[in-house]
Order: C-alpha cells, then structure tokens, then sequence
C-alpha cells in the first residue's frame, strides 16, 4: 500500500495538463451537483437535495486535494500549461460564486424549518393554556409551557 506521501508525490508529478484536467474535470462535476442541491432546495425537495450530500462531500474533498496539489506545482503548470492555469482559475472564481448561492439557499432552508418547527411547539404549547378568565377579564392559571415534543407523521 502506498503512502499518503507516495500518493501526493503521483498526483504531483502528473503531466500539466493531465493534472489541470483532472482538476477542472472534478470541479465541474462538484457544480453539478452543487447546482443541483441548490434547485432542490429552492424547490423545497429536501430530502432529494440531502441525497446528494454524500456524492457532494466525496467531490469536494477530491477538488481540494487536487486544489492543494496545484497550488505546490503552480510554478510548473504556469510554465507547461498557462491556459489550463487560467481556464481553473476562472472556474473556480465561478465556484465560488455558485458556492455562495448555494450556502445562501441552504440558510435560508434552515431558517425556514426552525421557523415552521418553532410555530408548531407555539401552537402546541397554546393549546395547553388555560382558557378561563378571571374577575379582571384576563386569562388565569399557569402560563403557556413550551411544547416538550412534537411527533411527525411522515407518511403524509
């Protein structure tokens, strides 16, 4: 079995433009998916976008490692393959923009859900409130306690 440092040393001294390809090649496919989760999500598809988590992870931590490896033999490729170099360093300017978006969709996910999780217990809890009135027309007894639990029928 080869060591991390034997592998890192392949990747390394691959041909420019094989490495620059397999780097560009592994981005592109990281936006797919990228843009796909952000579709799903904008579309309220949430457990088709976490799908794609796993496929997501893998790929990123692929660019990264090769992101890394570039970034050690960059004096190299800009020498062997200046277009490469810059067509990557276009497309990862585009990535992160796309990254972005996607973090900004997925905040927005998540603040919805907490928002919808947080008026059932209100609900919930609402329902639980005394509903009588005292001599002063207010309500009396104990205040509203906060929902302990809330069951999901997934079925639906």
């Amino acid at each position: 079995m080869n060591s991390a440092a034997e592998r890192l040393k392949a990747i390394d001294t691959l041909p420019a433009t094989d490495l620059c390809g397999i780097a560009i090649s592994t981005l592109d496919r990281l936006v797919t998916i990228l843009n796909q989760e952000t579709l799903l999500l904008r579309t309220g598809r949430l457990k088709e976008a976490g799908e794609l988590t796993a496929e997501k992870t893998r790929l990123a931590q692929d660019y990264m490692g090769f992101a890394r490896s570039v970034q050690r033999v960059l004096p190299r490729l800009r020498v062997e393959a200046p277009a490469m170099v810059e067509a990557m360093r276009v497309r990862h300017e585009q990535f992160a923009t796309q990254m972005a978006e996607n973090l900004r969709v997925i905040a927005t996910a998540r603040a919805v859900t907490e928002e919808l999780l947080t008026d059932v217990a209100t609900a919930m809890s609402a329902s639980q409130r005394p509903k009588t009135y005292g001599a002063a027309g207010t309500l009396t007894g104990q205040p509203p306690v906060a929902a302990t639990g809330v069951s999901i029928n997934r079925a639906l």
